[in-house]
């Protein structure tokens, strides 16, 4: 049965439903398949054995999902090979591929939602009213386990970038930065 919350994020004040249970640190991150840019079938799986952020836009065309999607690819080239940066939308793919080239993303996966909303299905982000994702960031460790989660209340707001940054640090066994 699926799950939907009224009230469980807003736009601009104004409540919205949330279909999908949300997921708490401690869960397994569910694997769904998902588009990447060039169409071909995406699954989180397929980056066990790295840390991963996880990061969840409503659409890359709009200033703060360009704006978290940036952060968070700079931040991750800090980190080196140890940890992946995606960035789920329900973008089309041919959109998503637009965005990477005019931003110049080199450290982003970037995968579509736009088939089914599986993963905001079961990940607690698809917004009904909308067909988007709610604003979201996990970090899951190289298990596949979510080591933190931040749903975004408002889907106009950022995340909440230095606390999914810390866990990505204390992942790797990292000191915070001074």
């Amino acid at each position: 049965m699926t799950v939907e919350r009224f009230g469980a994020v807003t736009f601009r004040g104004k409540p919205l439903t949330v279909i999908g249970e949300p997921l708490r640190v401690g869960d397994v991150a569910p694997d769904v398949e998902l588009v990447a840019p060039d169409l071909s079938p995406f699954r989180i799986r397929s980056t066990d054995g790295k840390i991963r952020i996880l990061s969840v836009v409503p659409s890359l065309d709009t200033g703060v999902c360009d704006a978290q999607t940036r952060r968070f690819d700079q931040e991750v080239a800090r980190f080196g090979d140890e940890v992946v940066l995606i960035t789920v939308s329900a973008d089309l793919p041919f959109a998503q591929r637009r965005w990477a080239a005019e931003a110049n993303a080199q450290h982003v996966i970037l995968a579509s939602d736009h088939r089914e909303m599986a993963f905001g299905q079961a990940y607690g982000t698809w917004v009904k009213e909308l067909r988007l994702e709610q604003r979201a960031v996990f970090v899951l460790d190289r298990d596949g386990t979510i080591r933190y989660a931040e749903y975004v209340p408002e889907i106009a707001q950022h995340p909440n970038y230095d606390a999914a940054l810390e866990a990505v640090r204390a992942l790797l066994g990292q000191p915070e930065p001074r």
